[in-house]
């Protein structure tokens, strides 16, 4: 029986450790992805977990945020890491995940400057059911005793604002974190948070860093922040890594979401100071025959340096690689002046051995191109306006000198009939009446085809004689003895004589 109640037991807490814990668990303080155990910013991987005689009798245990401690396996028990352990703790034991075992827990040592002589804790066991119990139930009271620890402290006037409570694994002792710009006279306000909560309480300040990693977020290089995910220690940053990289000291770019200089400042400056010392010195000048060179900027990466005429001003500026700076500046010291900074063949090759060939830096390179309409001339004109016309209205067949019918477009067509049964008489008519005129055969066009001839048979307008003017006669008076005419016009005597 007492077999079988261990093999049970073991069964529970392997699937207590091996399911996924989230940011709240209390492990890790934040930080852990959701499928992968174990995986969070204190995390390291244990390259040298295959290789025999991999044994040391210390290992490193992970709680809640960035808090670690390291603690010795008397009994030897045989922990892999991930484990779920109880550990010694003052007064009690805690709960913790077992983060590195074997020797490189010595390297962990010593990167956190850990003392040869300090005492270590013990491990007492790994974890049963009744400590995760417990341990979960210490845990969901974090959350309300944070929040009534904020007003004890505004009720008591500190300025100081508590960013999180860690439960110890037992339930009898809390960690309060707590950020503060000046120094905290906190021992009143332990004295109400014993006596409210009916626990031991430790205080511990931690950073605007420290909190911005508990809390998270993205950075402005759109990852999520480097000291909620794998950074566990701290290095102060200073101003002097920005100018070394030639970073504008825009206090706006400079700054991460935690209010202070960014992280990432630093992870870079030691290879541009080490590239800077391979460089010539800023207070040296180049000396020509022409002018004085002085420094103005300088790539460090790509080993560059840029001289101009003025000191503070970008004229006549030259870039020159290290070894030719080197070059001019010993040629100086020697009391030689050459020509200029750089010879001929260098102020060729100095143009930039790419071009715009797609005009991809021009700014308006997506807009749409009007097309320029081509002008007609006057002649294109009259050409094109006689075909135009010509194909506007073609010709008809002529056959047997009679033209054809043109077709009517009206309702009734052949073979229709009105209501009455009969062809509509005024239809007929009307379509005789609509009938064209034959028309008459073109003559010879001329020379130019375009030409017509005059007609003989009438008269050109030049060659019109001009209509004779009214006159206005006046009325004789008409006699009542002198004959007239049917038209009552008054005949004259050669024709009253007859």
């Amino acid at each position: 029986m007492d077999e079988k109640n261990n093999i049970q037991l073991n069964e529970n807490v392997s699937q207590v450790a091996d399911t996924p814990v989230n940011c709240g668990a209390g492990a890790c303080g934040g930080c852990c992805s959701g499928g992968d155990i174990g995986r969070c910013n204190l995390t390291s991987t244990n390259w040298l977990d295959d290789i025999p005689d991999n044994d040391f009798d210390i290992v490193e245990v992970l709680f809640k945020n960035t808090r670690r401690g390291f603690y010795r396996n008397s009994t030897h028990i045989p922990l892999n890491q991930g484990d779920w352990v109880a550990v010694e703790a003052n007064p009690g034991h805690d709960i913790g995940r077992v983060g590195l075992t074997g020797r490189l827990v010595k390297n962990q040592m010593k990167r956190v400057n850990l003392r040869k002589d300090t005492e270590f804790l013990r491990v007492f066991r790994k974890a049963k059911p009744a400590d995760m119990e417990r341990y979960e139930q210490a845990k969901a009271r974090e959350e309300d005793t944070m929040i009534r620890s904020r007003k004890i402290a505004v009720d008591l006037g500190l300025k100081m604002k508590i960013g999180d409570v860690e439960y110890q694994g037992d339930g009898n002792k809390a960690i309060f974190y707590y950020i503060a710009d000046e120094r905290v006279d906190f021992r009143q306000l332990i004295k109400v948070l014993a006596d409210v909560f009916k626990i031991r309480v430790e205080m511990k300040q931690i950073g605007a860093r420290q909190e911005a990693g508990r809390i998270g977020g993205i950075g402005p290089c759109g990852r999520p922040l480097c000291c909620a995910t794998w950074m566990s220690s701290f290095v102060s940053v200073a101003t002097s890594a920005a100018r070394f990289q030639d970073i504008s000291l825009n206090p706006q770019n400079l700054a991460g979401q935690c209010a202070k200089l960014k992280c990432c400042i630093n992870f870079e400056v030691n290879t541009y100071v080490e590239a800077i010392r391979q460089l010539p010195a800023k207070d040296v000048h180049l000396e020509t025959k022409d002018a004085t060179y002085y420094y103005f900027k300088a790539d460090a990466l790509k080993r560059e340096i840029t001289y101009s005429t003025e000191r503070n001003a970008p004229v006549n500026t030259v870039t020159l690689t290290a070894a030719q700076a080197f070059e001019i500046i010993a040629l100086n010291k020697n009391g030689v002046k050459p020509d200029s900074l750089l010879s001929d063949e260098d102020s060729k090759k100095s143009g930039s051995p790419f071009g715009d060939l797609l005009n991809q830096d021009a700014i308006n390179r997506f807009d749409k191109k009007k097309k320029k309409k081509k002008k007609k001339s006057s002649g294109d004109k009259q050409n094109s306006g006689a075909a135009n016309a010509a194909n506007d209205k073609p010709e008809k067949p002529v056959a047997n000198g009679k033209p054809e019918k043109p077709v009517s477009n009206g309702k009734q067509e052949k073979g229709e009939k009105n209501h009455d049964g009969g062809d509509n008489a005024k239809d007929k008519q009307e379509r005789k009446q609509r009938q064209p005129k034959p028309k008459r055969p073109q003559q010879d066009a001329g020379q130019n085809g375009n030409e017509r001839q005059p007609r003989a048979d009438k008269p050109q307008r030049h060659e019109r004689q001009p209509r004779p003017v009214k006159t206005f006669r006046p009325r004789q008076p008409r006699d009542d003895n002198s004959p007239q005419n049917g038209n009552g016009q008054t005949r004259p005597d050669s024709q009253a004589g007859e």
